[in-house]
């Protein structure tokens, strides 16, 4: 596995030896690095950075900012106190909710209260770690590193701790020099990546991005933008049960993030195998229960309600009619957490239609504006985007101006790029064939249907 791809973890510590202020004690901080900490990172996979040893031009504080907000992991030395490492801890403690890990030597007592921080002491003799407490101290962080990949998450900054939903600092890798090496890397990977998913037939792209993750290495130990785009490139290829698989390969804290489980509960829909839309559901709600309600999660939850009663509806259940109202509620919530976001609004228009009852053709009048101007204001039928086009599209449909459904299509056909969007917006439209199936001109709804689903076979590589 190629360094650049690895996770970090960067020790903040002095360096050369420093006497300890209160035992008078000469320290050996370079052989604690040596044979303690960085034989520790390197056992689990991890790439070790130590912030003395920072190759970078420009200003070091930046460099060390960089690495204590971005770094997978980091390791403070609170031995003697040093006031820069506790200063720069606490930069960490405010950035990152978990993996953070201080140790400090057993000399002299810890200056404060280490249990508020969990960390981890270690034992020196004459100012240096001994044949036994370097292996202990291999140990505990070794296991710290486990535990912290493995999960369960659990905080150990205290402001995460005390404050419920602390927002903490999110920056991105591309905002810093320190990790240029990393982003060319990412997204050479993301280049070849996208070249596999344009294979034909299908099965040849899988085992292409199969391929490029296998020589990645082991899931766990890569750095987030790799792992989250070799994820969706499962997602592209329609390859669930990978894409499923993938996500309990990750690291606890990529698992735990809102994009990891709601593509994990888009998996779970789009396969469906016994229990798997119930998990998604519960996924889903674990997700608004932590985060809140948003218009992306919501919207994979109305999807999930609406493929139940469609399902339901064709063994012609008596519960059809109760995922119908929830795939409703759940859309038009969706769209109105966020009202820029036409996608959970053009499904639940599209839903109210199917219910026909007039509250959902007064809600249709309502929704149907607010939603039209929503995808408008991002471009409507001439944008550059797939889920913009198409909304126009399936509300021309609705609305029975098929000559600007007709004039969507082959913007729709030429954005599109993965096989389950075709599918997705084919869908939609067959609810509104079948509804309308007497109706005179309804016949253009079906068209624009089938070549949908062609160009999703086209993907596949499948014959229509």
């Amino acid at each position: 596995m190629s360094e650049l791809v690895k996770q970090v973890c960067f020790v903040d510590m002095p360096f050369g030896k420093k006497h300890d202020p209160k035992s008078g004690v000469e320290i050996d901080f370079d052989q604690i690095y040596e044979q303690g900490i960085e034989p520790a990172i390197i056992s689990q996979g991890l790439q070790a950075v130590r912030a003395d040893r920072e190759l970078t031009g420009g200003i070091i504080h930046t460099a060390m900012f960089a690495r204590l907000l971005l770094a997978e992991f980091v390791i403070a030395d609170m031995t003697t106190a040093n006031p820069n490492v506790f200063y720069e801890l606490g930069i960490r403690h405010a950035a990152k909710p978990y993996s953070t890990i201080p140790i400090f030597a057993t000399i002299g007592g810890p200056p404060f209260d280490v249990n508020m921080v969990r960390a981890i002491p270690y034992d020196l003799v004459d100012g240096a770690l001994t044949e036994a407490s370097t292996k202990a101290l291999v140990q505990d962080i070794g296991d710290r590193i486990t535990q912290a990949l493995k999960g369960p998450v659990t905080n150990d900054s205290p402001l995460f701790g005390l404050f419920d939903k602390f927002p903490g600092i999110d920056m991105s890798h591309e905002l810093t020099e320190v990790f240029r090496d990393r982003m060319d890397y990412s997204i050479k990977v993301k280049n070849e990546l996208e070249s596999a998913r344009q294979l034909k037939p299908q099965t040849a792209a899988l085992d292409a991005i199969k391929a490029i993750i296998q020589m990645l290495g082991e899931p766990k130990l890569l750095e987030r933008g790799v792992l989250i785009d070799a994820y969706l490139s499962y997602r592209a290829v329609s390859a669930w049960n990978e894409m499923i698989a993938l996500f309990e390969q990750m690291p606890a804290g990529i698992q735990a993030t809102a994009l990891a489980r709601q593509q994990l509960a888009f998996a779970l829909n789009r396969r469906n195998d016994s229990g798997d839309r119930s998990q998604a559901i519960q996924v889903l709600e674990q997700l608004i229960s932590d985060y809140g309600e948003n218009a992306e999660t919501l919207g994979i939850l109305g999807r999930i309600y609406k493929d139940c009663y469609t399902d339901t509806k064709k063994a012609e259940d008596l519960a059809a009619e109760g995922w119908l109202d929830m795939a409703i509620e759940t859309y038009t919530k969706g769209f109105e957490a966020e009202p820029a976001d036409y996608y959970p609004g053009v499904n639940a228009v599209t839903l109210l239609l199917q219910k026909g009852d007039e509250q959902a053709m007064s809600e249709i009048d309502r929704l149907a504006p607010l939603v039209t101007f929503a995808a408008v204001r991002q471009g409507g039928e001439k944008a550059n985007d797939y889920w913009t086009v198409v909304t126009v599209l399936e509300l021309a449909c609705i609305n029975r101006d098929y000559a600007l459904a007709q004039r969507c299509l082959p913007r729709a056909l030429a954005l599109g790029n993965e096989d389950w969007m075709f599918d997705t917006t084919a869908r939609n439209l067959r609810l509104v064939e079948q509804l309308r199936n007497e109706e005179d001109g309804i016949e253009h709804v079906g068209q624009i249907a089938s070549q949908l689903e062609a160009a999703a076979n086209n993907l596949k590589g499948e014959q229509p």
